[in-house]
């Protein structure tokens, strides 16, 4: 388990879409460190409550006014220490899936995808950075994906997933920029959690590689690690599970 040593004693954090399974894995790890004194569960579904240092409440990323009233809520607490954005779509029954090839691009697909991946993390910061700590460090990081890279896309397909990953890696550097004026201690970043076993990846697992499928708690505590490294020279980038930068 990550230490997370480069933060402040106490830390208070903030998971959002903490019913997935990234999500829920990196509220039981935070939960169970020493280190952290609150952890702000939110998901869409949540009601109000508490066990231990974690408290659940409601979010619906796709609902501005949801969003508002849950960042409210958490900063009665005080300032967040960390915020992870655990939301994300690749595909939704047979509504939405990843696209062969441009004949299966459709308008309202595309938009759902988009309005999840990339809409819903962008009001999570418009509304919770102005809630970060600004005397030290703190870190606001949501999940991207390496095929969000447009340098590295070789392959073509899956369009809007890739746009949407695209987009989400702009709006972190424009944030980060503006961010850093009035907090310079503090980190804005994009994660590539890896392949995980979770049901967005389950249908599309029969070509990673031996070792590289990992499961939620592993992915959480590669995250965590990340994090854990991250300085405010890294603000405004993408990170893979390992540490390593992935390029836009």
């Amino acid at each position: 388990m990550s230490n997370l040593q480069s933060f402040p004693d106490d830390l208070r954090v903030a998971v959002i879409g903490s019913n997935g399974g990234i999500g829920s894995a990196l509220v039981r790890r935070l939960g169970a460190s020493p280190r952290v004194a609150t952890v702000f569960s939110l998901a869409r579904g949540n009601k109000v409550s508490s066990d231990g240092n974690i408290r659940t409440a409601p979010i619906d990323t796709a609902d501005e006014q949801s969003v508002r009233d849950a960042a409210r809520l958490v900063a009665e607490s005080g300032p967040l220490d960390i915020v992870l954005v655990a939301t994300g779509m690749l595909h939704q029954a047979q509504a939405v899936r990843p696209e062969k090839s441009m004949r299966e691009i459709d308008a309202d697909a595309m938009m759902t995808v988009l309005r999840t991946n990339t809409i819903g993390p962008t009001l999570v910061a418009k509304h919770f950075l102005p809630l970060m700590r600004r005397s030290e460090k703190s870190v606001f990081a949501a999940l991207s994906a390496r095929v969000g890279s447009i340098s590295d896309n070789r392959l073509g397909g899956w369009t809007s997933y890739r746009a949407s990953k695209a987009a989400l890696n702009m709006v972190l550097k424009t944030l980060s920029i503006e961010h850093a004026r009035r907090f310079p201690d503090s980190v804005v970043a994009g994660l590539h959690p890896g392949t995980v076993d979770t049901r967005l990846s389950q249908p599309f697992q029969r070509n990673v590689p031996e070792g590289k499928l990992f499961s939620s708690d592993q992915a959480a505590g590669y995250l965590l690690d990340v994090i854990d490294g991250l300085t405010p020279d890294d603000s405004g980038r993408v990170f893979a599970w390992d540490g390593a930068r992935i390029d836009y």
